[in-house]
């Protein structure tokens, strides 16, 4: 009698404890899987167009041939220089046999300005409005040692015998005088520009630009000179905008303005010189 009532209670008991299991499992909340976004957002189109570009460097001086193609370029950042070729789609045939007026880059965008047609003087495309070209006979002597770049800013210095009331000469006493300051090396021989990581350019002629009445000046100076020397200017006084240029610019004003005397048949002319 006793093991049935044992046996009815174990049952009892697995049953209670059965169904608590169920009922814990019904109110449990299910779990939820995590939520993985695979898609990025989607953005804007952006409109293309196709630009004019160089296809590698180019220096200054060399022909665009066969150097031009069209890129793919944003439009609205496609410059109100740049050639398109929606709107000139010939234009690399009509820009053929042109030369470049600066240096380019590879994938350059071409602006017109920056050409010059090759039946135009180059030297003549490149000097500003008012301005000429003279050239002067150098040595690595009388350049700096060699060292004066296109693009450089020199002062010219004229050294000649010194003479006695007579004409006679002086012997070995020398006079010498800066004649014109901050003149800026257009060439040396026929090179333009610094190329190929060049540094040192030994010339026989450097080409400098000036305005006539320095052009003038110069003549007299190198017909009148011993020898005419370049002395390289810093870039720091050379080139306007950089940090001493404002002191030479002070300095120039405050200083006189240099003369070369030119005698010829007897009569004696004074050339101011601008410094």
């Amino acid at each position: 009698m006793k093991i049935a009532r044992l046996a009815v209670v174990a049952v009892a008991l697995l049953a209670a404890g059965g169904a608590a299991l169920i009922v814990m499992n019904m109110s449990a909340p299910e779990p939820t899987e995590p939520v993985i976004i695979t898609a990025t957002p989607a953005e804007p189109p952006i409109k293309l167009t196709e630009v004019l570009v160089t296809e590698r460097d180019l220096a200054m001086g060399t022909t665009v041939d066969d150097a031009l193609g069209w890129q793919k370029w944003p439009e609205e950042g496609a410059g109100p220089t740049f050639i398109l070729r929606s709107q000139r789609p010939d234009a690399i045939e009509e820009l053929k046999g042109s030369v470049a007026r600066q240096s380019f880059f590879a994938g350059e965008p071409v602006r017109e300005a920056k050409l010059i047609k090759a039946d135009h003087g180059f030297m003549s495309a490149i000097l500003p409005a008012g301005k000429r070209a003279i050239a002067v006979q150098i040595a690595a002597d009388t350049s700096a040692g060699g060292f004066i770049l296109p693009d450089d800013h020199v002062d010219i210095i004229m050294a000649r015998r010194r003479t006695d009331q007579n004409g006679s000469s002086g012997g070995d006493q020398f006079d010498t005088e800066t004649v014109l300051q901050n003149l800026r090396v257009l060439a040396i021989d026929q090179t333009i520009e610094e190329q190929n990581g060049a540094k040192v350019v030994v010339g026989s002629t450097a080409t400098l630009e000036v305005d006539a009445q320095q052009a003038e000046a110069l003549t007299a100076a190198q017909l009148m000179a011993e020898k005419l020397v370049l002395s390289l200017r810093s870039l720091a006084d050379s080139v306007p905008g950089s940090p001493g240029y404002a002191a030479f610019l002070l300095a120039k004003g405050e200083g006189r303005n240099g003369k070369i005397r030119v005698v010829r048949y007897g009569q004696t002319t004074d050339i101011t010189t601008k410094k």
